[in-house]
Protein backbone atom coordinates (compact mmCIF):
# COMPACT_ATOMS: atom_id res chain seq x y z
CA UNK A 1 0.00 0.00 0.00
CA UNK A 2 1.47 3.36 -1.00
CA UNK A 3 0.65 6.10 1.47
CA UNK A 4 0.14 8.55 -1.41
CA UNK A 5 -2.23 6.45 -3.54
CA UNK A 6 -5.45 7.34 -1.73
CA UNK A 7 -6.64 10.15 0.48
CA UNK A 8 -8.72 7.87 2.73
CA UNK A 9 -7.74 4.43 3.94
CA UNK A 10 -9.26 1.71 6.07
CA UNK A 11 -6.84 0.29 8.62
CA UNK A 12 -7.88 -3.15 9.88
CA UNK A 13 -5.78 -4.77 12.65
CA UNK A 14 -7.64 -8.10 12.63
CA UNK A 15 -4.70 -10.18 11.35
CA UNK A 16 -1.88 -9.13 13.69
CA UNK A 17 1.28 -11.24 13.73
CA UNK A 18 4.67 -10.88 15.38
CA UNK A 19 7.27 -9.21 13.15
CA UNK A 20 10.46 -7.16 13.50
CA UNK A 21 9.67 -3.47 12.97
CA UNK A 22 12.20 -0.81 11.94
CA UNK A 23 11.97 2.98 12.39
CA UNK A 24 13.53 5.53 10.01
CA UNK A 25 16.66 7.45 10.93
CA UNK A 26 15.96 10.12 13.52
CA UNK A 27 15.02 13.33 11.75
CA UNK A 28 16.06 15.43 14.76
CA UNK A 29 19.50 13.81 14.79
CA UNK A 30 19.83 13.87 11.00
CA UNK A 31 19.01 17.57 10.74
CA UNK A 32 21.72 18.49 13.23
CA UNK A 33 24.24 16.11 11.69
CA UNK A 34 23.57 17.43 8.17
CA UNK A 35 24.31 21.01 9.21
CA UNK A 36 27.44 20.01 11.10
CA UNK A 37 28.61 17.85 8.21
CA UNK A 38 28.19 20.86 5.93
CA UNK A 39 30.15 23.12 8.29
CA UNK A 40 33.02 20.72 8.96
CA UNK A 41 33.54 19.32 5.46
CA UNK A 42 31.85 15.94 5.98
CA UNK A 43 29.54 16.48 3.01
CA UNK A 44 27.62 14.64 1.76
CA UNK A 45 26.94 13.00 5.12
CA UNK A 46 27.62 9.24 4.70
CA UNK A 47 24.88 7.93 7.00
CA UNK A 48 22.22 10.04 5.24
CA UNK A 49 23.49 9.10 1.78
CA UNK A 50 23.25 5.42 2.77
CA UNK A 51 19.47 5.70 3.27
CA UNK A 52 17.18 5.32 0.23
CA UNK A 53 15.49 8.65 -0.47
CA UNK A 54 12.04 7.06 -0.19
CA UNK A 55 12.84 6.05 3.40
CA UNK A 56 14.19 9.46 4.48
CA UNK A 57 11.72 11.64 6.42
CA UNK A 58 10.52 14.56 4.30
CA UNK A 59 11.91 17.05 6.85
CA UNK A 60 15.39 15.56 6.37
CA UNK A 61 15.10 15.87 2.59
CA UNK A 62 13.93 19.49 3.01
CA UNK A 63 16.90 20.39 5.18
CA UNK A 64 19.36 18.61 2.88
CA UNK A 65 18.05 20.59 -0.12
CA UNK A 66 18.35 23.79 1.91
CA UNK A 67 21.96 23.09 2.83
CA UNK A 68 22.74 22.28 -0.81
CA UNK A 69 21.28 25.67 -1.75
CA UNK A 70 23.51 27.41 0.81
CA UNK A 71 26.53 25.64 -0.69
CA UNK A 72 25.97 27.33 -4.07
CA UNK A 73 28.55 29.92 -5.18
CA UNK A 74 28.32 33.48 -3.79
CA UNK A 75 26.14 35.86 -5.78
CA UNK A 76 23.46 33.29 -6.50
CA UNK A 77 19.99 34.02 -5.12
CA UNK A 78 18.95 30.86 -3.30
CA UNK A 79 15.26 29.87 -3.27
CA UNK A 80 14.50 27.40 -0.48
CA UNK A 81 11.08 25.75 -0.13
CA UNK A 82 10.76 24.46 3.45
CA UNK A 83 7.36 22.85 2.77
CA UNK A 84 5.85 22.18 6.24
CA UNK A 85 9.15 21.76 8.06
CA UNK A 86 9.32 23.91 11.19
CA UNK A 87 12.72 22.68 12.39
CA UNK A 88 14.31 22.76 8.89
CA UNK A 89 13.08 26.32 8.34
CA UNK A 90 14.34 27.58 11.67
CA UNK A 91 17.71 25.85 11.31
CA UNK A 92 18.18 27.05 7.74
CA UNK A 93 17.27 30.67 8.51
CA UNK A 94 20.16 30.92 10.95
CA UNK A 95 22.55 29.08 8.62
CA UNK A 96 21.62 31.51 5.85
CA UNK A 97 22.23 34.46 8.19
CA UNK A 98 25.78 33.25 8.94
CA UNK A 99 26.69 32.34 5.35
CA UNK A 100 28.75 35.34 4.15
CA UNK A 101 26.87 37.39 1.57
CA UNK A 102 24.05 34.86 1.16
CA UNK A 103 20.78 36.05 -0.39
CA UNK A 104 18.02 33.53 0.37
CA UNK A 105 14.26 33.53 -0.25
CA UNK A 106 12.38 31.08 1.95
CA UNK A 107 8.89 29.78 1.22
CA UNK A 108 6.68 27.12 2.82
CA UNK A 109 3.11 26.01 3.46
CA UNK A 110 0.51 28.40 4.88
CA UNK A 111 0.58 26.44 8.17
CA UNK A 112 4.35 26.82 8.47
CA UNK A 113 3.92 30.54 7.91
CA UNK A 114 1.41 30.68 10.77
CA UNK A 115 3.72 29.00 13.26
CA UNK A 116 5.76 31.24 15.60
CA UNK A 117 9.20 32.28 14.33
CA UNK A 118 9.38 35.87 15.60
CA UNK A 119 11.76 35.30 18.53
CA UNK A 120 14.33 33.72 16.21
CA UNK A 121 14.04 36.54 13.67
CA UNK A 122 14.40 39.14 16.42
CA UNK A 123 17.47 37.43 17.85
CA UNK A 124 19.17 37.33 14.44
CA UNK A 125 18.37 40.97 13.71
CA UNK A 126 19.62 42.14 17.10
CA UNK A 127 22.87 40.18 16.91
CA UNK A 128 23.77 40.61 13.23
CA UNK A 129 21.84 43.69 12.15
CA UNK A 130 24.81 45.88 13.01
CA UNK A 131 26.91 43.90 10.53
CA UNK A 132 24.36 44.42 7.75
CA UNK A 133 21.88 41.53 8.07
CA UNK A 134 18.45 42.22 6.62
CA UNK A 135 15.47 39.90 7.13
CA UNK A 136 12.07 40.80 5.72
CA UNK A 137 8.83 38.87 6.11
CA UNK A 138 6.04 38.44 3.59
CA UNK A 139 2.43 37.66 4.49
CA UNK A 140 3.69 35.11 5.40
CA UNK A 141 5.96 34.29 2.44
CA UNK A 142 8.55 34.83 1.23
CA UNK A 143 10.93 35.39 4.09
CA UNK A 144 13.90 37.07 2.42
CA UNK A 145 17.31 37.26 4.04
CA UNK A 146 20.56 38.95 3.06
CA UNK A 147 23.51 37.95 5.20
CA UNK A 148 26.47 40.17 6.07
CA UNK A 149 29.87 39.35 4.60
CA UNK A 150 31.74 40.10 7.83
CA UNK A 151 30.46 39.72 11.39
CA UNK A 152 33.66 40.36 13.33
CA UNK A 153 32.55 43.87 14.37
CA UNK A 154 29.48 42.74 16.33
CA UNK A 155 29.30 41.24 19.82
CA UNK A 156 29.47 37.42 19.59
CA UNK A 157 26.22 36.57 21.32
CA UNK A 158 22.64 35.68 20.42
CA UNK A 159 19.89 36.28 22.98
CA UNK A 160 16.59 34.43 22.69
CA UNK A 161 13.61 33.59 24.94
CA UNK A 162 13.27 29.92 25.82
CA UNK A 163 9.58 29.62 26.69
CA UNK A 164 8.07 29.02 23.24
CA UNK A 165 10.46 26.56 21.58
CA UNK A 166 13.93 25.11 22.08
CA UNK A 167 14.34 25.08 18.28
CA UNK A 168 15.30 28.76 18.35
CA UNK A 169 18.21 28.11 20.72
CA UNK A 170 19.28 24.99 18.80
CA UNK A 171 19.26 26.89 15.52
CA UNK A 172 21.33 29.73 16.98
CA UNK A 173 23.81 27.34 18.62
CA UNK A 174 24.42 25.67 15.25
CA UNK A 175 24.95 29.20 13.93
CA UNK A 176 27.54 29.75 16.66
CA UNK A 177 29.42 26.72 15.36
CA UNK A 178 29.53 28.20 11.86
CA UNK A 179 30.70 31.56 13.15
CA UNK A 180 33.37 29.98 15.37
CA UNK A 181 34.84 28.08 12.43
CA UNK A 182 35.00 31.26 10.34
CA UNK A 183 36.17 33.76 12.97
CA UNK A 184 37.91 31.53 15.53
CA UNK A 185 36.34 33.46 18.37
CA UNK A 186 33.80 32.14 20.87
CA UNK A 187 30.11 32.69 20.10
CA UNK A 188 27.32 32.27 22.64
CA UNK A 189 23.57 31.76 22.94
CA UNK A 190 21.95 33.33 26.01
CA UNK A 191 18.53 31.90 26.87
CA UNK A 192 16.08 34.18 28.63
CA UNK A 193 13.65 32.49 31.03
CA UNK A 194 12.62 28.84 31.19
CA UNK A 195 13.56 26.63 28.24
CA UNK A 196 10.76 24.47 26.80
CA UNK A 197 11.71 20.98 25.53
CA UNK A 198 15.24 21.33 26.87
CA UNK A 199 16.07 17.78 25.77
CA UNK A 200 16.22 18.93 22.15
CA UNK A 201 18.84 21.57 22.97
CA UNK A 202 20.76 18.86 24.83
CA UNK A 203 20.57 16.81 21.63
CA UNK A 204 22.08 19.75 19.70
CA UNK A 205 24.90 20.00 22.24
CA UNK A 206 25.55 16.25 21.94
CA UNK A 207 25.88 16.47 18.16
CA UNK A 208 28.16 19.51 18.34
CA UNK A 209 30.49 17.55 20.61
CA UNK A 210 30.33 14.46 18.36
CA UNK A 211 31.56 16.63 15.49
CA UNK A 212 34.45 17.97 17.56
CA UNK A 213 33.19 21.29 18.93
CA UNK A 214 34.10 22.46 22.43
CA UNK A 215 31.31 24.03 24.47
CA UNK A 216 30.97 25.85 27.78
CA UNK A 217 27.55 25.30 29.30
CA UNK A 218 25.49 26.91 32.05
CA UNK A 219 21.72 26.80 32.62
CA UNK A 220 21.19 29.93 30.53
CA UNK A 221 24.31 30.29 28.33
CA UNK A 222 25.92 27.98 25.80
CA UNK A 223 29.22 28.96 24.18
CA UNK A 224 31.06 27.37 21.26
CA UNK A 225 34.72 28.00 22.06
CA UNK A 226 36.79 25.41 20.21
CA UNK A 227 36.96 22.77 17.51
CA UNK A 228 39.06 19.70 16.73
CA UNK A 229 38.03 17.37 13.91
CA UNK A 230 36.82 13.99 15.22
CA UNK A 231 38.47 10.76 13.98
CA UNK A 232 35.28 9.69 12.17
CA UNK A 233 31.87 11.02 11.19
CA UNK A 234 29.17 9.92 13.67
CA UNK A 235 26.39 7.63 12.43
CA UNK A 236 22.66 8.25 12.86
CA UNK A 237 20.36 6.43 15.30
CA UNK A 238 16.77 5.34 14.77
CA UNK A 239 14.05 7.90 15.38
CA UNK A 240 12.68 7.73 18.93
CA UNK A 241 9.54 9.67 18.05
CA UNK A 242 8.74 6.90 15.54
CA UNK A 243 9.86 4.21 17.96
CA UNK A 244 7.09 5.34 20.29
CA UNK A 245 4.45 4.07 17.85
CA UNK A 246 6.38 0.91 16.98
CA UNK A 247 7.06 -0.14 20.56
CA UNK A 248 3.36 0.01 21.39
CA UNK A 249 2.08 -1.79 18.31
CA UNK A 250 4.84 -4.43 18.54
CA UNK A 251 3.76 -5.14 22.12
CA UNK A 252 0.22 -5.76 20.89
CA UNK A 253 1.46 -8.11 18.15
CA UNK A 254 4.17 -9.81 20.22
CA UNK A 255 6.97 -8.61 17.93
CA UNK A 256 10.24 -6.72 18.25
CA UNK A 257 11.58 -3.29 17.31
CA UNK A 258 15.00 -2.71 15.76
CA UNK A 259 17.29 0.33 15.71
CA UNK A 260 16.23 1.23 19.27
CA UNK A 261 19.39 2.67 20.83
CA UNK A 262 18.56 3.37 24.48
CA UNK A 263 21.83 5.30 24.77
CA UNK A 264 20.53 7.93 22.35
CA UNK A 265 20.41 11.55 23.41
CA UNK A 266 16.94 11.99 21.89
CA UNK A 267 14.37 13.17 24.49
CA UNK A 268 11.66 10.88 23.12
CA UNK A 269 13.47 7.82 24.43
CA UNK A 270 11.45 8.77 27.51
CA UNK A 271 8.80 6.43 26.07
CA UNK A 272 10.72 3.50 27.59
CA UNK A 273 10.38 4.99 31.07
CA UNK A 274 6.86 6.37 30.67
CA UNK A 275 5.21 3.09 29.67
CA UNK A 276 6.51 1.51 32.87
CA UNK A 277 3.87 3.58 34.70
CA UNK A 278 1.17 1.37 33.17
CA UNK A 279 2.71 -2.09 33.51
CA UNK A 280 4.82 -2.32 30.33
CA UNK A 281 8.58 -2.80 30.11
CA UNK A 282 10.93 -2.64 27.13
CA UNK A 283 13.58 -5.36 27.37
CA UNK A 284 16.50 -6.39 25.12
CA UNK A 285 15.50 -8.94 22.48
CA UNK A 286 18.83 -10.50 21.54
CA UNK A 287 20.26 -8.47 18.67
CA UNK A 288 21.93 -5.10 19.41
CA UNK A 289 19.51 -2.18 19.71
CA UNK A 290 16.50 -4.51 19.46
CA UNK A 291 13.71 -4.30 22.05
CA UNK A 292 10.61 -6.26 22.96
CA UNK A 293 7.84 -4.82 25.14
CA UNK A 294 6.35 -7.08 27.78
CA UNK A 295 3.67 -6.74 30.45
CA UNK A 296 -0.04 -6.12 30.99
CA UNK A 297 -1.76 -2.75 31.06
CA UNK A 298 -2.70 -1.27 34.42
CA UNK A 299 -3.69 2.13 35.84
CA UNK A 300 -3.26 5.44 34.04
CA UNK A 301 -0.26 7.49 33.00
CA UNK A 302 1.06 11.01 33.37
CA UNK A 303 3.39 12.86 31.00
CA UNK A 304 4.51 16.45 30.38
CA UNK A 305 4.80 18.45 27.18
CA UNK A 306 7.83 20.20 28.62
CA UNK A 307 9.78 16.97 28.47
CA UNK A 308 8.59 15.25 25.29
CA UNK A 309 5.87 17.12 23.36
CA UNK A 310 6.07 14.87 20.30
CA UNK A 311 5.26 11.82 22.43
CA UNK A 312 2.04 13.24 23.86
CA UNK A 313 -0.19 12.19 20.93
CA UNK A 314 1.27 8.65 21.09
CA UNK A 315 0.65 8.51 24.81
CA UNK A 316 -2.89 9.77 24.27
CA UNK A 317 -3.52 6.72 22.08
CA UNK A 318 -2.23 4.49 24.86
CA UNK A 319 -4.39 6.35 27.39
CA UNK A 320 -7.51 5.40 25.42
CA UNK A 321 -6.97 1.68 26.13
CA UNK A 322 -5.90 1.94 29.77
CA UNK A 323 -8.20 0.92 32.62
CA UNK A 324 -7.95 4.31 34.40
CA UNK A 325 -7.82 7.99 33.38
CA UNK A 326 -4.53 9.59 32.33
CA UNK A 327 -3.24 13.16 32.51
CA UNK A 328 -1.09 15.10 30.04
CA UNK A 329 0.39 18.31 31.41
CA UNK A 330 2.01 21.40 29.88
CA UNK A 331 -0.09 20.86 26.76
CA UNK A 332 -0.32 24.35 25.24
CA UNK A 333 2.87 23.73 23.22
CA UNK A 334 0.81 21.27 21.15
CA UNK A 335 -1.26 24.09 19.65
CA UNK A 336 1.62 25.43 17.51
CA UNK A 337 2.74 22.20 15.84
CA UNK A 338 1.92 21.10 12.26
CA UNK A 339 -1.70 21.32 13.39
CA UNK A 340 -3.36 22.21 16.66
CA UNK A 341 -2.41 18.84 18.16
CA UNK A 342 -4.18 19.52 21.41
CA UNK A 343 -7.51 19.71 19.59
CA UNK A 344 -6.40 16.81 17.42
CA UNK A 345 -5.89 14.63 20.50
CA UNK A 346 -9.28 15.62 21.88
CA UNK A 347 -10.92 14.79 18.55
CA UNK A 348 -9.24 11.40 18.46
CA UNK A 349 -10.33 10.53 22.00
CA UNK A 350 -13.90 11.61 21.21
CA UNK A 351 -13.93 9.61 17.95
CA UNK A 352 -12.90 6.55 19.93
CA UNK A 353 -15.66 7.11 22.47
CA UNK A 354 -13.61 8.51 25.33
CA UNK A 355 -13.82 11.93 26.97
CA UNK A 356 -11.36 14.69 27.80
CA UNK A 357 -11.27 17.50 30.31
CA UNK A 358 -8.96 20.45 29.62
CA UNK A 359 -8.13 22.63 32.61
CA UNK A 360 -5.45 25.19 31.84
CA UNK A 361 -2.28 23.26 30.99
CA UNK A 362 -3.68 19.88 32.03
CA UNK A 363 -5.64 17.46 29.84
CA UNK A 364 -7.33 14.48 31.45
CA UNK A 365 -8.17 11.56 29.15
CA UNK A 366 -10.88 9.13 30.21
CA UNK A 367 -11.12 5.94 28.14
CA UNK A 368 -14.52 4.63 27.02
CA UNK A 369 -16.22 1.78 28.87
CA UNK A 370 -16.01 -0.26 25.65
CA UNK A 371 -14.32 0.40 22.29
CA UNK A 372 -16.47 1.33 19.29
CA UNK A 373 -16.99 -1.07 16.38
CA UNK A 374 -15.00 1.36 14.19
CA UNK A 375 -13.75 4.93 14.47
CA UNK A 376 -12.90 7.71 12.02
CA UNK A 377 -10.17 10.34 12.15
CA UNK A 378 -8.93 13.15 9.92
CA UNK A 379 -5.15 13.58 10.16
CA UNK A 380 -5.48 17.34 9.52
CA UNK A 381 -2.30 16.94 7.47
CA UNK A 382 -0.36 16.20 10.67
CA UNK A 383 1.93 13.18 10.51
CA UNK A 384 1.82 12.54 14.25
CA UNK A 385 -1.98 12.58 14.42
CA UNK A 386 -2.17 10.09 11.52
CA UNK A 387 0.26 7.68 13.17
CA UNK A 388 -1.33 8.17 16.58
CA UNK A 389 -4.74 7.20 15.20
CA UNK A 390 -3.23 4.09 13.60
CA UNK A 391 -1.50 3.21 16.88
CA UNK A 392 -4.83 3.39 18.71
CA UNK A 393 -6.38 1.24 15.99
CA UNK A 394 -3.80 -1.52 16.59
CA UNK A 395 -3.79 -1.24 20.38
CA UNK A 396 -7.57 -1.52 20.56
CA UNK A 397 -8.14 -3.95 17.69
CA UNK A 398 -10.65 -1.46 16.29
CA UNK A 399 -10.71 -0.67 12.54
CA UNK A 400 -9.89 2.93 11.60
CA UNK A 401 -11.11 5.02 8.69
CA UNK A 402 -8.37 7.62 8.24
CA UNK A 403 -8.45 10.71 6.05
CA UNK A 404 -5.08 12.07 4.92
CA UNK A 405 -2.66 9.15 5.46
CA UNK A 406 0.01 10.54 3.13
CA UNK A 407 1.25 13.11 5.68
CA UNK A 408 3.35 10.43 7.44
CA UNK A 409 6.00 11.14 4.75
CA UNK A 410 7.14 14.06 6.89
CA UNK A 411 8.83 11.89 9.50
CA UNK A 412 8.17 8.19 8.75
CA UNK A 413 7.67 7.43 5.03
CA UNK A 414 7.60 3.67 5.63
CA UNK A 415 5.04 3.72 8.44
CA UNK A 416 2.25 1.98 6.53
CA UNK A 417 4.69 -0.64 5.25
CA UNK A 418 5.74 -1.40 8.82
CA UNK A 419 2.12 -1.91 9.89
CA UNK A 420 1.52 -4.15 6.89
CA UNK A 421 4.57 -6.22 7.91
CA UNK A 422 2.80 -7.08 11.17
CA UNK A 423 -0.39 -8.14 9.44
CA UNK A 424 -2.41 -4.91 9.50
CA UNK A 425 -4.62 -4.71 6.43
CA UNK A 426 -4.56 -1.31 4.74
CA UNK A 427 -6.93 -0.64 1.87
CA UNK A 428 -8.63 2.19 0.07
CA UNK A 429 -11.77 3.34 1.87
CA UNK A 430 -15.08 2.26 0.38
Amino acid sequence: MSSTSVSRILVNPAGLKAAPLTPPVSKSDAQRALVLGHLTGAWPLPSVQAEPDEDLPADVRVLRRGVEALRQPPGVVRDVDCADGGAPFRILVTQAAVTPGAHVRFTGTPRLGERPHGPLFTSLREALGGAGLTLTEGTPWPVELRAPRDTTAVAPVFRVPGAQSSQYASSLLLGCAALYLRERRAWSVEIEGHLTSAGYLDLTVTWLKRFGFVLQESPSRYTVSGYAAPPSVPSLPGDWSSLGYLLLVSWKAGGTVERADTGSAHPDDAIVRLIEQVGLKAVPAGAPHTLKVEGRLSGGLRASGKECPDLLPTLAALACVLPAPSTLTDVSILRVKESDRLEGIRSLVAAYGGTTDLQGESLEIRPPAAPPARFEMNSRGDHRLAMTAATLCVLSGTPLLLTGPECVEKSFPGFWRQLARMGVLISGAQ
